[in-house]
């Protein structure tokens, strides 16, 4: 087994960049959901659920230096990170948390594309977001990610799923930061713990799935036979949820790069 793609997400539900190789911390991925957009009201989170044309916003981290956005109709902006700027309190699932905000370029752009009041915010490698303790020790964190620091899918499973649904699928409509190439569909429910190169993670909880994977990433249209959800609900269902995917969390920070070996410990 082998590591077969790696990707980034820098701002939340945005689009992704696929990378040969990448570092970790202690939030996941280097550069991976560490910006968010909220509603400008409210301060919660946004994402494709309720703007699906999300799928389509260009998202590029700049070594920890800024964020570069584009998108159809709009000329591409630089978001410098932000330093010394007020926090502001947003919301993400059932955490408050207070984050730096990108200030009023950012919003502004932002706010025109999307038409609807938001503002752009941005997670400090020191700061994140504490992991529900059923499944995280003391300390653990993430980003802006929902729950957990990386997000797992064998090449496999998504080659079965595909055959059932009968059409192409983008792995990149499931999210995920890690895909793992040689081993049997869904090998990856069984894993306990797994090693990647030099780095060791654990496999916590597997990952529910809800309306977006519908929504094609090259488009930003949903399906209208609700594919592939449909098909996961035949046969992925359980209690809490249907699943696709497994979620880890990482002992440590270390290098990944394409075709490392992946052996499971446990």
């Amino acid at each position: 087994m082998h590591l077969s793609s790696i990707y980034r997400f820098p701002l939340k539900s945005a689009s992704g960049e696929a990378l040969v190789r990448a570092r970790s911390d202690a939030l996941g991925l280097v550069g991976d959901r560490r910006w968010m957009l909220v509603d400008a009201d409210s301060g919660r989170f946004l994402t494709q659920r309720v703007l699906p044309q999300l799928a389509l916003l260009e998202a590029r981290w700049h070594d920890a230096a800024a964020l570069g956005l584009a998108a159809p109709g709009m000329p591409p902006l630089r978001v410098g990170v932000p330093a010394g700027e007020a926090a502001r309190g947003v919301q993400i699932w059932n955490n408050q948390v207070q984050v730096p905000d990108a200030g009023e370029a950012a919003a502004e752009w932002l706010s025109r594309w999307l038409g609807r009041p938001c503002r752009l915010v941005y997670m400090p490698a020191g700061q994140g977001i504490p992991i529900d303790p059923a499944y995280a020790g003391p300390g653990e964190r993430a980003a802006f990610s929902d729950g957990f620091p990386f997000l797992l899918i064998g090449q496999a499973s998504l080659d079965d799923l595909v055959e059932r649904v009968g059409r192409p699928l983008e792995m990149l409509r499931f999210r995920p930061n890690l895909v793992v190439a040689g081993a049997a569909p869904y090998a990856e429910d069984g894993w306990k713990r797994i090693r990647i190169g030099a780095l060791e993670l654990r496999v916590v909880k597997p990952c529910s799935r809800c309306v977006i994977p519908t929504i094609d990433p090259r488009t930003a249209e949903r399906a209208a036979d609700r594919e592939p959800l449909a098909t996961l609900m035949s046969y992925r269902k359980g209690d809490g949820g249907v699943f696709f995917g497994q979620n880890l969390i990482a002992e440590g920070c270390g290098e990944l790069e394409l075709g490392m070996p992946v052996e499971v410990l446990e």
